[in-house]
């Protein structure tokens, strides 16, 4: 039977500026160009799944308002399911980017109807979640639903994944049942509580946590590529030269093609290497959801890192 991948998370109504600076306090600039597009973690990791051909679903919330609409059309004409997308009262989630010509990315975010994500929408996965399949969490909708979430998950049988981003509290009973924990490195800072800014601080302090957590821990590193600890065996994860035009939706596009690649048996190692060319080639273009590849563009990066 197939393995699907079910994504319970955050969409956002995202306003994307491209400028070349961020304004001072007391600063007033202009932006270049304005994009409007579907993001939220959530969605944008459901999106780079489905655009590399897994079968994938969407569990959260959007609003009443035209914004829902727009997120529940966008991510389904990329190919994910919304059978467990429900309308609520209300706006929806919405985040406001500045990106830089450099690459870097400064971003707000508004909840909206992502905080009326509850346990009640995770049990209705009951019946359809079935052992094996992919279940994957971030930290954009209320935790104590994702800490909820995960526990049942886990129930079912799944394989979870869970992103800690944006990093918060969480309870270590649900660190602990998660199968895979994937942070970038300010993230991995705050969970382990010491900053990480030299690929060996990465490597020191994620065979700690992979060793306390006893899970699989992936730190990406942004430009630096990523660090997979599995048990005793700890890997480096180059990064892919490219000509990068933003890193809007580089993460999430990572944690997609980490589920191609565990739904396609590859190990985790592998299936990082598969990640990498996926957020390479994201960066490569603007718009978070619409600069995610599809799987012959990844495929023929890939090839070239196994040949």
């Amino acid at each position: 039977m197939e393995r699907k991948v079910v994504v319970i998370g955050s969409l956002n109504y995202d306003v994307c500026l491209k400028q070349d600076h961020i304004p001072e306090e007391g600063e007033t600039c202009f932006a270049d160009q304005v994009e409007y597009c579907s993001g939220g973690k959530g969605a944008n990791q459901a999106v780079q799944a489905a655009k590399l051909g897994v079968n994938t679903y969407m569990v959260g919330c959007v609003g009443s308002d035209s914004q829902g609409g727009f997120l529940k059309e966008n991510i389904e004409q990329y190919g994910v399911r919304t059978d467990f997308l429900k309308i609520v009262e209300g706006s929806s989630g919405m985040s406001v980017a500045q990106s830089l010509y450099d690459g870097g990315v400064r971003g707000s975010v508004v909840k909206g109807a992502n905080d009326q994500v509850s346990k009640e929408d995770v049990d209705a996965l009951k019946g359809f979640l079935k052992p094996g399949d992919l279940a994957v969490f971030q930290l954009e909708i209320p935790i104590p639903v994702v800490e909820y979430g995960i526990s049942f998950c886990k129930e079912q049988g799944c394989y979870v994944i869970l992103n800690g981003a944006p990093a918060a509290p969480l309870a270590e009973e649900a660190l602990r049942q998660v199968d895979l924990f994937i942070v970038n490195e300010v993230e991995a800072g705050f969970y382990c509580g010491s900053e990480i800014l030299t690929e060996k601080a990465a490597e020191e302090e994620i065979r700690k946590m992979a060793a306390d957590l006893d899970n699989v821990c992936i730190y990406t590193l942004g430009k630096a590529g990523a660090v997979v600890c599995e048990g005793e065996k700890c890997e480096f994860v180059p990064p892919k030269k490219v000509r990068a035009v933003e890193s809007t939706g580089a993460g999430d596009s990572f944690i997609g093609g980490l589920c191609y690649g565990i739904v396609h048996d590859m190990n985790i190692f592998e299936a990082a290497r598969f990640a990498t060319c996926c957020s390479a080639r994201t960066v490569c273009k603007t718009g978070g959801q619409p600069a995610m590849p599809a799987l012959e563009e990844v495929l023929e990066l890939y090839q070239e890192t196994v040949v």
